[in-house]
């Protein structure tokens, strides 16, 4: 799992059997201090819940398609958790 910040939608057309209905959005992955860690990925919302700037966990490959109501739809990324809040142990890890 990894974490990210949305930053925002991607609007589809046409999409693959199984996503219809599905919300695509625009993910920062991040990394344990919330900065910013590579590029944003677009993620399937296996929730249906995430929006624009919230703090979300997600995975990717085959955990991403098994994240989805319909398993094994063609996607790399899938949203599956919200965060709450991120608290370390020790600055050191």
């Amino acid at each position: 799992m990894q974490l990210g910040r949305v930053q925002g939608t991607v609007v589809a057309t046409v999409k693959a059997e199984g996503l219809e209905g599905v919300r695509f959005l625009i993910v920062q992955p991040l990394d344990k201090h919330q900065k910013d860690k590579g590029s944003p990925v677009v993620a399937a919302d296996a929730l249906a819940m995430a929006g624009p700037g919230e703090l979300v966990y997600f995975v990717a490959s085959r955990e991403a398609a098994e994240a989805m109501e319909e398993r094994f739809v063609p996607v790399d990324h899938a949203i599956v958790g919200l965060v709450d809040q991120v608290t370390l142990a020790e600055d050191n890890q």
